[in-house]
């Protein structure tokens, strides 16, 4: 095998999990390949909040949009207006921010290979050959690695072949339409719409987020049948959109839950979608994805350096230390507020309240419960309690 197809890391996908890892690894000296497949790009609201941006560097020219306010719908037409008070949400086409992040870890030393994964097979010397194949070529090619972090999506073939129990999870599918936004000015470009109507999910909720000169109009659902193309084109039309030129259709699986295991304890560990780490209720998982690629970069720079694999096992236990809890909350969340129209309403009705609005941006703008004053938790917690005994009408 020739010197420059031997790498310490052999990084599988090319999203921002990967990209990310593939940066803080090269930036620290290793010979890293990033393998990604050609002309990807997930079904992604875009949203980032302030906390990606100032830890992962991102420039404001990736930036389509700076959202200032979300419009809760529910399933009668009720409108809830949720203002972010002295902040901002970002917003990102997936295509251009993704391909800014796999040339960041290019510059920064990392082998780019374009070309699709397909098994690791194991040398006596304890190398994983990294086998792949590129579009048009009879044969697959070989890479050898000491290491090989899974960041190729919600089905994940590294994490399948490598790691137990990675085929067990379960999904919501997201579809999503990029239109031209209108130029009529029926849409506030700072301003993102949420759903809450069970034709257009029965389980999860539909959007249109803005991004400057476009729009993602989506939805997502985990029951089998439910069309999520008719939703999005139901959601066109009641928001007057019907007519937008569309610029491209996207759709892919999205994990529910973290894995209860990342790594297999000897040389793969898995980081982003393959991980599981998209946050349920939300459905948020690019900074969950790009905090687990630098995790997981984390723990293979651990591994490299001591030899001990079971270094790999840190990048989940410091991810679930860090965001189990919000991840369970969220869950919660979703199990009893999105199982029919009458939660759902509450659901939006609670969201007028002033201690609802600050404390969910308050954690999703810096990525951590609030943990001060702790009377307003005790609020939402009644508030909570008489909506579901219908105590309290929506």
């Amino acid at each position: 095998m020739p010197d420059d197809m031997i790498f310490d890391v052999a990084v599988v996908g090319g999203g921002p999990s990967g990209a990310t890892a593939a940066h803080d690894l090269a930036r620290r000296g290793h010979k890293v390949a990033l393998i990604d497949k050609a002309g990807r790009i997930k079904p992604c609201g875009g949203a980032i909040p302030p906390r990606l941006i100032r830890d992962f560097g991102i420039p404001d020219h990736l930036l389509k949009a700076r959202v200032t306010s979300a419009r809760m719908i529910s399933p009668k037409g009720v409108v809830v207006d949720m203002p972010i008070k002295g902040g901002f949400v970002g917003m990102v086409d997936r295509c251009e921010f993704d391909e800014w992040l796999r040339a960041r870890a290019a510059s920064s030393g990392a082998t780019r290979v374009t070309g699709a994964y397909e098994k690791i097979t194991r040398d006596a010397e304890g190398f994983a050959h990294v086998h792949y194949r590129v579009r048009g070529e009879a044969e697959p090619r070989t890479l050898l690695a000491r290491l090989v972090i899974g960041a190729d999506g919600a089905l994940s073939q590294v994490g399948r072949q490598e790691v137990p129990g990675a085929d067990k999870t379960r999904f919501v599918f997201a579809y999503h339409e990029v239109i031209k936004t209108p130029s009529d000015e029926t849409s506030d470009p700072n301003r993102c719409e949420i759903h809450y109507r069970g034709a257009l999910s029965p389980d999860f909720y539909a959007w249109i987020f803005p991004h400057g000169d476009t729009m993602s109009v989506g939805s997502g659902s985990a029951h089998k049948g439910f069309s999520l193309k008719a939703s999005v084109s139901d959601l066109r039309d009641c928001e007057r959109l019907a007519e937008a030129e569309t610029m491209r259709r996207e759709g892919a699986p999205i994990p529910l839950k973290p894995l209860k295991r990342w790594d297999n304890g000897r040389d793969v560990v898995l980081a982003g979608d393959a991980a599981g780490v998209v946050a349920p209720a939300s459905g948020e998982g690019i900074y969950y994805a790009m905090l687990g690629g630098r995790l997981a970069a984390d723990a293979a720079d651990e591994a490299l350096r001591t030899g001990d694999a079971r270094a790999l096992a840190t990048a989940r236990r410091r991810f679930m230390k860090l965001h189990g809890r919000v991840f369970f909350i969220l869950g919660m969340m979703q199990f009893f507020w999105y199982r029919n129209d009458r939660l759902r309403e509450a659901f939006v009705s609670m969201c007028k309240d002033p201690d609802v609005q600050r404390l969910t941006w308050e954690a999703y703008m810096n990525k951590e419960l609030v943990r001060r004053d702790p009377m307003a938790h005790v609020r939402i917690f009644f508030k909570d309690l008489a909506h579901l005994l219908r105590l309290a009408s929506p």
